[in-house]
């Protein structure tokens, strides 16, 4: 089993609006973590999350939504406080932008002593979005990530400066993570977000001189490239699709590499060691496309393993 470790939440796409006072909203089970684990039971892949679901109604909804999507829950963190909401707004492109309210969230507020122990079918874990930032949960998910390093360890940041402006925080958290990370995902936004004036050659560089075995930058509806152990680089590049918005995209892309990856052998770490140019270049296309899929519906939804083809 894959566990997913972060954030759950509802996003709230406006609609309409009739005057300053009257609204309606369009409401989507999500967050990036939340989305990976959606998008890899998708793919075929057993997965379970890690998250704080709050006991209040959307709670429950998420939880169901988990269940419905074949996402063990074994280790879900039951609890009162409140689910974290996000406001989503979508510019003429589809690219939204995200304002949250998670203080001391069902999410954000959980602690080391909070997390259940691993089981022996956990065989990876992934990481990402202002989980990875926001204190106390980051502080729980850097030291669940230092003390399983012995796991195969997917990241990808997916900044959120509107949970954590300070990109200091950021780097400093991320600077944990990448030292235990196999695999490194990240958007060209979201790179200069966080390592102004780095380029993606030398991002990966470093990344791989630490023991990342691959390092993947997205580019939206650019060239994705990846550079992986022993000298490997490839790139791919999305197929054209009418874009209805680009909300999961990312989330479909890192589930699509993980789901390649754990299709080629049960035990990951193997699958990316035993990786050629040739297959680095087929899990980067399998990826763009999964990604445009998801870019042609509305929010986060992610295709299924009959959508695509190898």
């Amino acid at each position: 089993m894959f566990l997913v470790c972060g954030e759950s939440l509802f996003d709230f796409f406006l609609e309409s609006e009739s005057g300053p006072g009257a609204a309606t909203y369009d409401a989507r089970a999500g967050g990036s973590p939340f989305n990976v684990a959606i998008g890899l039971a998708r793919l075929g892949q057993s997965v379970g999350m890690m998250t704080g679901i709050s006991s209040d109604l959307l709670g429950q909804r998420l939880e169901r939504v988990l269940r419905d999507e074949n996402v063990a829950t074994d280790f879900i963190i039951r609890t009162d406080r409140p689910t974290t909401l996000s406001l989503v707004g979508l510019d003429t492109e589809g690219v939204p932008a995200y304002q949250f309210f998670d203080s001391d969230s069902a999410n954000t507020g959980l602690h080391r002593e909070d997390l259940p122990p691993l089981t022996p079918e956990v065989s990876g874990l992934h990481f990402g979005s202002f989980s990875i930032a926001s204190a106390p949960v980051a502080d729980a998910l850097a030291s669940l990530a230092r003390d399983n390093r012995e796991l195969f360890i997917s990241l990808d940041p997916n900044i959120r400066p509107t949970v954590e402006p300070d990109m200091e925080v950021w780097r400093r958290r991320l600077d944990v993570l990448y030292g235990c990370a196999n695999l490194v995902k990240i958007s060209a936004e979201d790179l200069a977000l966080v390592h102004p004036g780095t380029g993606a050659d030398e991002f990966a560089a470093g990344l791989l001189d630490r023991g990342v075995g691959l390092v993947v930058v997205t580019d939206g509806g650019g060239v994705a490239r990846g550079w992986a152990t022993g000298g490997l680089t490839a790139t791919a590049s999305p197929p054209a699709t009418t874009v209805v918005d680009t909300v999961g995209a990312g989330d479909t892309f890192q589930a699509a590499l993980i789901a390649c990856l754990l299709r080629r052998s049960d035990d990951p770490i193997k699958s990316l060691a035993d990786l050629n140019g040739t297959d680095l270049a087929k899990v980067l296309d399998y990826a763009a496309r999964a990604a445009a899929i998801t870019c042609s519906r509305r929010g986060a939804d992610m295709p299924r393993a009959s959508e695509l083809t190898e």
